[in-house]
């Protein structure tokens, strides 16, 4: 049974972060805030690896798509000298690359290591997990159906680790649309999906094929799974509900279309305070999706200004945490033992920074600055 906590907040502790002063026009009596939100623990350990690589080398770094799916991080690190490209040809030869979060094609990690001076692939642990998933099923002779979203990038990244061995689904009718396949088949998924979605096709999946082998736990993110089950658990009370993410994250619009899904009316995703309504009144819930910083949740409770104050609902304690790709584990290393080397310090005695104590929302700001 799951434990549900319910902890009143003053407005007072959110903060708004940045210099734009934000007039209160709504009639807000009450914030719910749906806990776990915001920031996963692959988002973490992509925008600190990111971060690390705009310190270390001159700018322009390059980077294989959006480093995570939102607008306000992707353009912070646009202004610090980050170039985002869909195609390595865009990459001139020997700057410093970073793959993004969402996995990438093997070949493209390839192509980029024979490119780049310095490449760090930021794939997140999960997806890591489904792509070797696909590998050894596909080299036992297994046919996948992959559910996934048509284009995303970790459903592109994902196909290509076996394109002759899969096949992508969506919906029943692309279900049904599948062949009666003679070799065994295999179920995985996009790991952002919303649970809803995803079981009704599974099940599809499940009753076309009866003897279809699937991992022994579900490919879906459990941070996402989290994301959702707090939505769910403070749908009911809310007049309106708020949507903190940009509009090309799956797990924003699943969270989104899931607030729909449970009977809110008043359903709003916006990508920070400037987008939300000024008409909003009652009881307002506010999640955010696994790619929207805190500060982003901190600016639109300040713009909301609940009268009553904020009352958080924490359905789970996230304490997943995901170290540094090993090429950045490498230069922090280095990085420490030249400085203590320079400083005439001890080897032994050198100051070990904890990258689990650093939370990528405090990155973030400290990059703004």
């Amino acid at each position: 049974m799951t434990t549900v906590a319910r902890d009143v907040v003053t407005p007072t502790v959110y903060r708004c972060i940045g210099e734009v002063i934000f007039e209160a026009v709504n009639n807000v009596d009450e914030v719910i805030l749906a806990s776990p939100r915001g920031f996963c623990a692959g988002v973490e350990m992509a925008i600190k690896a990111l971060a690390w690589m705009v310190r270390t080398f001159d700018a322009p770094v390059y980077c294989y798509h959006e480093i995570v799916h939102n607008k306000i991080v992707v353009d912070r690190f646009k202004n610090l000298g980050v170039i985002f490209v869909d195609d390595l040809s865009e990459i001139p030869k020997g700057r410093p690359i970073m793959l993004s979060a969402h996995g990438s094609a093997p070949q493209v990690v390839a192509a980029a290591r024979e490119l780049g001076s310095y490449v760090v692939d930021s794939v997140c642990p999960l997806v890591t997990k489904v792509h070797h998933e696909v590998k050894t099923r596909a080299n036992k002779g297994y046919r996948i159906v992959y559910i996934g979203h048509d284009g995303h990038e970790e459903a592109v990244g994902t196909m290509a680790v076996a394109p002759d061995s899969i096949s992508r689904v969506e919906t029943l009718a692309e279900v049904d649309a599948l062949a009666n396949f003679i070799e065994p088949v295999a179920i995985l998924a996009q790991t952002t999906l919303s649970h809803r979605d995803w079981k009704d096709v599974a099940d599809a999946v499940r009753l076309k094929y009866p003897d279809v082998w699937s991992p022994g736990r579900s490919d879906l993110c459990f941070a996402t799974t989290n994301r959702q089950g707090a939505l769910m658990e403070i749908a009911r009370e809310c007049n309106a509900i708020v949507v903190i993410g940009s509009d090309n994250s799956s797990n924003t619009r699943a969270l989104e279309k899931l607030a729909k899904d449970v009977g809110c009316k008043n359903v709003y995703r916006v990508n920070d305070a400037s987008e939300l309504p000024n008409d909003l009144s009652g009881i307002v819930g506010v999640t955010a999706g696994a790619s929207a910083p805190e500060e982003l949740v901190a600016e639109i409770i300040r713009l909301l200004a609940p009268k009553n104050g904020v009352r958080e609902v924490k359905i789970a304690q996230e304490d997943e945490y995901f170290p540094p790709p090993r090429h950045i584990r490498q230069l922090q290393a280095a990085i420490e033992l030249v400085a203590t080397a320079m400083l005439g310090g001890s080897h032994d005695s050198r100051r070990i920074v904890d990258d689990k104590k650093v939370a990528a929302s405090t990155v973030l700001a400290q990059l703004a600055n």
